[in-house]
Order: structure tokens, then sequence, then C-alpha cells
């Protein structure tokens, strides 16, 4: 049974790039361009891995990750941002938010990809 992924991001070119991206490498894929609509996928099919882009309208990234965080029957399931910020301020955001990893836009394709496999094989 193939692996399940949210890919949250309001950019449709980017949420359409990675979802084919990782439907190619086997992956089953979920996708919501905002945070409110991330958050009722994840209650509905609960993912095995959340790519959480951080700037998005309705409820942000950061608003998402915090709930999923604090909630006992989900904050098991690995979360890696997406955001066009620094490195250096994505450091402390990925401590802050109990985020498991991140990729800053734009990214390699191969880079994310491994960031995947490492968290969930």
């Amino acid at each position: 049974m193939a692996k399940k992924i949210l890919v949250a991001d309001d950019e449709i070119d980017i949420l359409t790039v990675i979802a084919f991206r990782l439907e190619s490498l086997g992956y089953e894929v979920l996708t919501a361009v905002n945070g409110k609509e991330a958050l009722d996928s994840i209650q509905k099919q609960t993912p095995d891995l959340i790519l959480l882009d951080l700037r998005m309208p309705v409820m942000d990234g950061y608003e998402v990750c915090r709930r999923l965080k604090s909630d006992e029957k989900l904050k098991h399931i690995p979360v890696i941002l997406l955001t066009a910020s620094v490195v250096s301020e994505m450091v402390q955001k990925t401590r802050e938010l109990e985020a498991d990893d991140y990729v800053i836009k734009p990214f390699i394709a191969e880079e994310l990809a491994e960031k995947i496999r490492k968290s969930i094989g």
C-alpha cells in the first residue's frame, strides 16, 4: 500500500508539480490549497507525511502545524515545511513548530524526495 502524503500549498503550480513528482515516485497524494482545507483533509484521511507551506490563506501553515503538534492523535505525523524564507530563519521556525524538516522554495525535486524518504521511506 502506497504511503499517503498531504501537500498543502496555495500556489497551484507548485502543488501540481509536487503532486506529479510524488505520484511518479509511488506515493498517494492528497492536496489542499489553504490551512483549513489541510486540517479537514487530515481529519478525514490521516496522511503518513505532510508537506506544509507556511504562507497560505484562510489559515496559515504556522497555525496548522501548531494544531497538529498539540493533538495527541496527530502529532506523530512528520511535517516538512515549505517556505521561501531564508535558511537561518527556518532552523528556528522548524524547532518552534516542532516540525521535522524544511525545504526552501524554489527547491530541487530530488532534495525534497530525499527528505521524504528519510521521514517515511
